[in-house]
This record gives structure tokens, sequence and C-alpha cells, in this order.
């Protein structure tokens, strides 16, 4: 992991100033639903799914996406987990996956559990096998790509979620860049927000670079100050410009609240808090 981003001061209050052109913009936006990633709420979620799955829909989330331990899921506690989610109206269009997933062992198990619970899109979380050549992380890309041809008959696809490793020049090259260029269209480049500000890359440039590709983002945020114990819409990613140009763009299809820092007994109230900003945002 690179060490923390400096924001200068500037850089800082340039971000806070832009909070009233957000809530002006906010009626431009599509309508898209809320949706967390929970692993905002993994403590609670490991104590008690179901209850933890009915309290972010409480909470007013519409979409939810399952992390790694869904893999562990047998097909009837798949069926379960869909039926409760019907019940209380969430949707999931993908999961957070390990090497696992991706594996000529385990891809049909993972199909079979994701197309149980409505999910499209199996997204890798990290890459397998620790690449640090331009030509490992193009052999990440194949992986991607064989797991899109045989999802693709389906009406699903796969993904690649970042952290801060792609984007760290290797051989002159960003592997993020590498694998857009050697992924098929299909594979959804799916965009860690919080991670991509914190190593000073600039968000909006890349979702331009990749137009169509962006169909899901985790809207983490991060603050020299806090890193990332800072709530959704409470750091200096520039949100407004962000979802102008994952929806002008981009082709964002969701949206997913992240926020990974923080006392576990406080999980719950963090994901209301950082939706409570969302609705601040996005109005």
């Amino acid at each position: 992991m690179q060490p923390p981003h400096t924001v200068s001061r500037r850089s800082f209050l340039a971000a806070a100033s832009a909070l009233p052109f957000a809530l002006k913009a906010a009626a431009e936006y599509k309508n898209i639903p809320p949706g967390i990633e929970l692993y905002t709420v993994r403590d609670e979620l490991t104590k008690d799914l179901m209850g933890t799955v009915r309290a972010v829909a409480k909470l007013g989330y519409k979409i939810v996406e399952f992390y790694a331990p869904y893999f562990s899921w047998t097909p009837e506690m798949a069926k379960d987990v869909r039926k409760l989610m019907d019940d209380v109206g969430l949707k999931c269009y993908s999961t957070h996956n390990g090497p696992p997933s991706f594996r000529a062992d385990g891809i049909q198990k993972a199909i079979d559990l994701n197309q149980t619970i409505g999910s499209r899109y199996i997204v890798m979380s990290s890459p397998p096998g620790n690449p640090t050549t331009v030509d490992a992380w193009k052999g990440v890309a194949d992986v991607l790509n064989s797991a899109a041809e045989k999802l693709k008959p389906l009406g699903m696809s796969s993904g690649y979620h970042n952290h801060q490793l792609e984007w760290k020049r290797i051989e002159g090259q960003r592997p993020m860049d590498v694998l857009a260029k050697n992924t098929v269209k299909d594979v959804v480049l799916q965009f860690d927000v919080g991670t991509c500000v914190e190593v000073g890359e600039d968000p909006i440039a890349w979702i331009n670079a990749n137009p169509g590709r962006i169909k899901s983002m985790h809207c983490k945020d991060w603050s020299p100050a806090n890193g990332y114990a800072t709530l959704f819409g409470e750091g200096v990613s520039p949100w407004a410009k962000i979802f102008t140009a994952g929806e002008a763009t981009g082709g964002v299809e969701y949206y997913l609240v992240e926020q990974e820092v923080g006392p576990a007994n406080e999980q719950l109230l963090r994901a209301e808090k950082c939706l409570a900003n969302w609705k601040k945002l996005r109005g």
C-alpha cells in the first residue's frame, strides 16, 4: 500500500466548497437507488446475516453487495437469502469475490449462488498470485476474460475491483490500465473511489477514459485527517463530478456505499449516517 496522499489545504477547502454545487446538481442525477457493500457491516453480518440484511433494508438501502464469505453458502442458504431480500425489497446485482470463485473448480458454484440471489456480476476483489509484472497483470486479465466468456450466455459477466495497488506503476504502466486494455468490454471495472483518491489519482479522468465500463462504484470516502474512518460525503472525493461522469460517461448502473473503519459496534450507525449524507448529495 502506498503512503496516504497529502492533500493541500487549498484542495481540502475546494472539496468542501463543492457541497452546494452537489446539492444543486442532485436533481440532475439519474434515479439510481442507494446500495451498500456489506463489508461496511461485516461484524454484524457475521453475527446475524439475516438480521443485518433486514437492518440495512430498514435503514433505506435498496441494493446490497455480498462479499467473499457468501461463497461458503449452501444452495439452500442462497435461496433463503433471496427470499429475505425479496421480502424486504432488496436487490443484489454483484458479489465481491476472492480467487476461488474464478478457479475451474469454483466458478460454477459462484455462478449458481449468484443466479439464485439475482446477481449478474461476479467481481474479483483482488488479483490472484500477487502479480508484480505487466505480463502477470495480463494474466489476471486472461482470467477475467475467461470468466466473462463463460458468463456471457447467462446474461452475466465478470468484473474487477481496484484498490491502491492497481494505481502503482509497474514497468511504467498502471495495472488498472493494463487490465482495462487487455480485457473485453464486458468485463466491468468496478470503481473503488476512495483508494483512487488516497493515492492521488484523478477519478474523473479514469471514468472518462473507460466509457461504459464503470457499471458500479464503491462510494468509499477518504480524508487526510481521518483516512477511511471518514464517512461517505465527508472526505475530499469530488462526488458531484464523480456522479456526473459516472452517469454521463461511465455507464453506472448502481452505487454501493462502503465505510470500512470504525468501532465494530457502530457499523450500522455509520451505515445510517452515510445514507443520510447520500440523500443530502443526491436529493
